[in-house]
């Protein structure tokens, strides 16, 4: 795989209240021909996220609107997502158009605790929230702490979701153990908890977060943001594929991904939260660079399958 950097199509700086800063986790659903309105997560002053949007020819790479308020607030005290909403992908199912998000709570004010939520995508392009108690939350599969999903269509009858899960918040390397766990339904409502997807190494590839997958000929393919063992690299993009999107090759190292920090500017420090799809001919990511999204997203294009 490698992908041809198109450079950066947005960031924001104190939009409003909600949104004043971060574009986090950009998600784009095609509005017309070129044109994407793409929803990312954006921060407050306290860092809590909210769902805000931009609408952009991605050709072009020009922006066509820009929204001044969010699409969605981070919750209320007490609610799952009262400290923020961070969304996966957009997908269909009986009829509806569904957005899954991690929402978090930093109760404790050291470790974060995330829980799965669903949005409903309106005709309108708004959303509103499917029920106020978590979606899908931990048990015994997923003991400590979920992250963001990301659900694929397989056929009318097999949808995958998968998803980020705590292992351990500290391991003896000092990072986190937060693995890519999955599920299977066949109505793209009911989930049924399998575990582990993507096998990893220990000390090598550790903490996963935002998987974005695309089926390219006879193969599904996984890009994720990961980081190693604490202090080796801030986030990177990674990849996986798999023949049936269940059985995962082992990662270990970002080779394959086609994709990493440029020599300088807004991702020169970091790359994450990946967001793959098809556009007419090509296959396009948008993507965050340093800051977990502070300074924006960009888009690459892919030149070698």
């Amino acid at each position: 795989m490698k992908w041809k950097k198109l450079g950066r199509l947005y960031y924001i700086e104190n939009l409003c209240e909600e949104l004043f800063s971060h574009c986090a986790n950009p998600l784009p659903v095609h509005l017309e021909n070129d044109i994407y309105r793409v929803y990312f997560s954006g921060r407050d002053i306290k860092n809590r996220s909210s769902v805000g949007a931009v609408d952009i020819d991605i050709v072009k790479r020009q922006i066509i609107q820009e929204y001044k308020t969010p699409f969605f607030k981070c919750g209320k005290e007490n609610s799952f997502y009262e400290d923020g909403v961070s969304i996966g992908n957009c997908y269909e199912a009986n009829g509806e158009k569904y957005i899954l998000f991690m929402g978090w709570q930093t109760k404790n004010k050291t470790h974060w605790r995330g829980d799965i939520g669903q949005l409903k995508l309106n005709y309108d392009y708004s959303l509103i929230l499917s029920n106020e108690q978590p979606y899908i939350t931990t048990d015994e599969i997923d003991k400590i702490s979920l992250s963001y999903p990301w659900v694929e269509k397989i056929n009318d009858n097999k949808y995958l979701m998968y998803y980020g899960s705590t292992i351990n918040w500290q391991s003896e390397n000092g990072e986190m153990i937060h693995v890519i766990n999955y599920a299977v339904s066949n109505d793209g409502i009911n989930w049924q908890k399998k575990g582990l997807a993507v096998p990893y190494e220990y000390g090598m590839v550790q903490a996963f977060s935002r998987p974005s997958v695309i089926k390219i000929k006879n193969n599904y393919n996984m890009w994720v943001s990961s980081r190693g063992p604490k202090g080796i690299a801030k986030y990177r993009i990674y990849h996986s594929k798999s023949a049936d999107g269940i059985n995962w090759e082992k990662i270990t190292d970002n080779k394959s991904a086609g994709i990493d920090v440029s020599n300088s500017g807004w991702d020169s420090e970091m790359v994450c939260y990946p967001y793959v799809f098809k556009h007419k001919n090509n296959i396009f990511m948008l993507y965050n660079g340093n800051g977990y999204g502070k300074t924006g997203f960009g888009i690459a294009i892919l030149e070698e399958e």
